[in-house]
């Protein structure tokens, strides 16, 4: 586990089992990683998908923790993590 998202795949590991689900500011993304959220996660819903292919490796991060997106809100500017 490294690289800039590696913060967020340890928080949501160390959760504990009993929590099925997480919801997260922006804002609170950004402090667990120590670092901003690039402007696609701001402005594109896809961005947080739940799809390892391709370019993007943010999504490894929650799938790798065992966790999916279930919801993100881009005018509140948080989102919703569940297990999978």
């Amino acid at each position: 586990m490294e690289g800039k998202y590696a913060p967020l795949e340890q928080y949501l590991r160390g959760l504990p089992m009993a929590e099925e689900e997480v919801t997260l500011t922006f804002e609170r993304v950004e402090e667990i990683l120590k670092d901003t959220l690039p402007p696609s996660a701001h402005e594109d819903r896809p961005w947080w998908g739940n799809q390892k292919q391709g370019i993007q490796i943010e999504p490894n991060a929650w799938m790798d923790a065992g966790w999916l997106v279930e919801i993100v809100d881009l005018t509140e500017k948080w989102v919703r993590f569940v297990r999978q």
